[in-house]
C-alpha cells in the first residue's frame, strides 16, 4: 500500500508525496532522514520533514548555483563548496575545465556515502575526479580557520534552522570573505522568497559589512514550493553580475558544457528580482 510523505516546512501549507518505496530511513537524537521513491520525482531525500533534493529536478538548482558564479567570474581556478553532500554542485563544478582544484567541506561523511548509494546521478562520478578534495569538517570552522584562498565559494546548505543556521550567520560570511581571492564571488541558497522574504533582508544585512555588492538571483525549483528560490550573491566587483549577454554566450560556448536549465539568457535574466523583493531589500 502506498503511503504519503507530508512536508512540514510551513505551518498551514505544504506538499505531499506518494511514497512507493522507502529506500533508507534513520532516526537519531538530533535528526530524521528518509530516502524514498516517488512516481513523479524519482528518488527523494528528506531531512526532518523537509525535502532536500529529488532525482528529477535537482539540475535546476545545482546548475544555477554553480554556473552563474563560475561563468560570471570567467577564470575561477579554485572553488570551495560548503555542504553539498549529495554531490550535485561538485558534479557541475567539475564540468569547468579551467577549475584546477575544488574543495568540498561536508560535516558528515555518511551523507556523501548515502547519496552515492541512493542518488548516484547527483554526483555522477565527480567524487572520483582528481581535482576534488573532500574535507569532513564543520563548514563555519573551516572558512574561519583555513589559510587557503578560493576564487568562488558556493554554500549549498540546508534551511537556516538547526545545524544549518550557522551557515547564514555573520561569522560564516566573514570567514568566506577572508578566504576569497580579490574579485572572488560568494553564492548561497537563500530559500523561497515569497514564503521567506525576511531571509533575504537578514542575509543582505549580514553580507553588507563584508561585500561591496550584495544581491540575489533567482531560479525555479519545483520541489521547493512557493515560487522562486533566491540565491544570495556577494562580491566586491558589481560588474561581475552585470555582464552583457554576448560575453556570457561566448564563455558558455567556449566551455562546451551541456546543461538542462542554465543558459546565458537565464544567467542574465536571473538577476531581475520581483518588485516586492526589490522593495524588501530597499528597506534594509
Amino acid at each position: 500500500m502506498t503511503t504519503t510523505f507530508l512536508e512540514t516546512l510551513y505551518d498551514g501549507y505544504g506538499q505531499s508525496y506518494a511514497v512507493e518505496e522507502v529506500l533508507f530511513e534513520q532516526q537519531t537524537d538530533s535528526w530524521h532522514l528518509v530516502i524514498f521513491r516517488n512516481k513523479e520525482f524519482g528518488t527523494v531525500m528528506a531531512l526532518d520533514g523537509i525535502i532536500q533534493t529529488t532525482e528529477r529536478d535537482e539540475f535546476t538548482y545545482h546548475e544555477m548555483l554553480t554556473h552563474v558564479p563560475l561563468f560570471a567570474h570567467g577564470a575561477a581556478k579554485r572553488v570551495l563548496i560548503i555542504g553539498g553532500g549529495d554531490g550535485g554542485i561538485l558534479r557541475e563544478v567539475m564540468k569547468h575545465s579551467e577549475v584546477e582544484h575544488a574543495t568540498q567541506v561536508e560535516i558528515d561523511q555518511s551523507v556523501i556515502d548515502m547519496c552515492k548509494t541512493y542518488l548516484p546521478k547527483h554526483s555522477d562520478g565527480a567524487y572520483d575526479d582528481p581535482r576534488a578534495n573532500i574535507v569532513i569538517a564543520d563548514g563555519i570552522e573551516f572558512v574561519c580557520e583555513t589559510s587557503e584562498k578560493f576564487d568562488v565559494i558556493i554554500s549549498d546548505c540546508t534551511d537556516p534552522v538547526g545545524p544549518g543556521e550557522v551557515l547564514f550567520s555573520s561569522r560564516f560570511y566573514e570567514g568566506c570573505k577572508n578566504c576569497l581571492t580579490e574579485g572572488g564571488i560568494f553564492v548561497a541558497q537563500n530559500g523561497v522568497v515569497f514564503m521567506q522574504v525576511d531571509e533575504v533582508q537578514t542575509t543582505r544585512r549580514r553580507l553588507s559589512p563584508y561585500f561591496a555588492d550584495q544581491t540575489f538571483y533567482c531560479t525555479a525549483v519545483p520541489t521547493y514550493i512557493g515560487g522562486l528560490m533566491t540565491l544570495a550573491w556577494g562580491s566586491d566587483n558589481a560588474g561581475l553580475r552585470a555582464l552583457d549577454l554576448d560575453t556570457v554566450k561566448q564563455r558558455f560556448a567556449k566551455s562546451g558544457i551541456k546543461t538542462r536549465y542554465y543558459n546565458p539568457e537565464m544567467h542574465v535574466g536571473s538577476f531581475a528580482l520581483p518588485q516586492y523583493v526589490v522593495e524588501a531589500l530597499e528597506e534594509v
